[in-house]
């Protein structure tokens, strides 16, 4: 689903990963982070897709709000999991959303 995004400026987080073959908890974790991003104070969506490489991008209000998801503490935890465990290689990427359109049929 595309996520329902207000009118720019906002923030746009994006994870790009390869996995590892280490699938314990992976799905249900990356399901939770999902659901505990959604309850923090300036998330507006996320969007996402699983399969060669990971490709996910959350949308946040500001940078206050991203450095808060990065320092929640459960987060935390699964960014140390996703280093020994899941993740082959990652990058993240903040980028100040300037612009943005859209068509539905």
């Amino acid at each position: 689903m595309i996520a329902n995004t207000p009118q720019p400026p906002y923030y746009a987080v994006i994870f790009t990963s390869e996995r590892t073959e280490i699938e314990q908890g992976y799905a249900e974790t990356a399901e939770r982070m999902v659901e505990l991003a959604s309850e923090q104070p300036g998330f507006l969506g996320v969007e996402s897709a699983r399969n060669d490489i990971g490709i996910t991008v959350s949308y946040w209000k500001d940078l206050e709000s991203v450095k808060n998801w990065k320092m929640n503490a459960e987060h935390t935890l699964a960014r140390e999991k996703g280093r020994t465990d899941w993740y082959k290689a990652f990058k993240v990427r903040i980028a100040k959303v300037e612009r943005d359109y859209d068509f539905t049929k």
